[in-house]
């Protein structure tokens, strides 16, 4: 069968990537033209378009690209009717991809949807339209599938989530040498610089309270390493590393996390963490009146209770991240607790085994089914 698949960022490269792999052992002839990376070239994808050139991240720089994104809808849509696909794979990215969606829908192309968009948080209205134009939705989180049948009466698919094979497999594999004698505390404080500004200093005046710890960056591959020298040039016991975070992690003694897949897997690898999340005062605000969750973290939400700290806005100062972190340390209770909650949260992403395999099979089922 021939696939199209498209994914907008680096996550949804690399479990992408996994899918097609997993896709080509169920069928070894399948062909497949994407919108991605490296990832999913390496895999075998022929690849239209770079991630790099689609990722317009907040609302002021999606304005400015306005133009540059409706070339792309464009070219996208030729593209799939030049490439007459048997079906049209699209993971997460809902900006552009339910846009896709509904115009391939109206073109009588199959629809799956792999990773769903977070309409449980926020825009919950694309629902309606998602039901209309998705013939098949493939989710990662277990909350998902009661979501969508409880309050919108549509059956998707839970897969479990396809992060636990990734991290599993990093644990199977080579690692680098340690980077410290030190115990070592890392920190990942997002990959966009406003971002990186507003929590990183924080993180960074915590440093000086546990002199007997290397504090390390994991730094974002898209920003240069002056960048990071200017910020980290006052603190001795600080530095980072660069596309090494996995093997941070499996370093680590604690973690001071931005919200976002990191708290995820963060808790994959069974490292105690603090989730930091601080925006500018308008940009919080807004979120707030909009977003509809009672946490920020993945881990909380998934696993419906406070399983992380969470410091959120005026709540993340130096105080009260140097205590957090000072516990999580130093409290063998606590950290007992968190490896429990942590293991009981690997189980529920993990049901049905490997994520990619399992949404592959669903895939080759439901179009050989379609066929027939």
């Amino acid at each position: 069968m021939k696939y199209y698949i498209i994914a907008g960022e680096a996550s949804g490269d690399l479990h992408g990537s996994n899918l097609i792999a997993a896709i080509k052992e169920q069928d070894s002839s399948s062909t497949f033209r994407c919108w991605g990376g490296d990832k999913m070239q390496a895999a075998g994808g022929d690849l239209v378009k770079h991630y790099r050139d689609l990722a317009f991240m907040g609302f002021a720089e999606v304005l400015m690209n306005l133009r540059t994104i409706f070339r792309n809808l464009r070219f996208c849509k030729a593209d799939i009717l030049a490439h007459q696909p048997d079906a049209l794979i699209l993971i997460d990215y809902p900006g552009f991809n339910l846009r896709i969606a509904k115009w391939a829908k109206q073109h009588n192309i199959k629809v799956i949807y792999y990773i769903s968009p977070q309409v449980w948080a926020w825009k919950e209205g694309r629902v309606q339209l998602m039901k209309q134009c998705i013939d098949k939705m493939l989710v990662i989180l277990p909350f998902e599938k009661d979501f969508f049948k409880n309050k919108w009466d549509w059956e998707v698919e839970y897969v479990g989530h396809p992060l636990v094979e990734v991290i599993n497999s990093q644990q199977s594999t080579v690692h680098s040498p340690r980077f410290s004698d030190r115990p070592i505390v890392a920190l990942l404080p997002g990959s966009r610089k406003q971002e990186i500004l507003k929590k990183l200093p924080i993180m960074l005046e915590v440093s000086k309270s546990f002199p007997a710890y290397q504090f390390i960056v994991a730094k974002a591959p898209g920003l240069d390493e002056q960048f990071y020298d200017e910020l980290l040039k006052p603190f001795s016991n600080v530095s980072y590393v660069t596309n090494k975070t996995y093997d941070l992690l499996m370093q680590s003694a604690a973690a001071l996390v931005t919200s976002g897949t990191a708290t995820l897997e963060t808790a994959l690898f069974a490292v105690p963490e603090v989730v930091c999340y601080k925006g500018s005062w308008l940009s919080y605000q807004v979120g707030k009146r909009l977003v509809r969750v009672k946490y920020i973290a993945l881990v909380n939400l998934i696993m419906d209770k406070l399983v992380v700290k969470e410091l959120i806005q005026e709540n993340l100062t130096v105080e009260n991240l140097r205590n957090e972190l000072q516990e999580l340390l130093t409290s063998n209770s606590r950290k007992e607790q968190l490896q429990k909650d942590y293991a009981g949260l690997k189980q529920l992403l993990s049901e049905g085994g490997n994520a990619s395999a399992k949404a592959a099979a669903s895939i080759h089922q439901f179009l050989t089914a379609a066929i027939l």
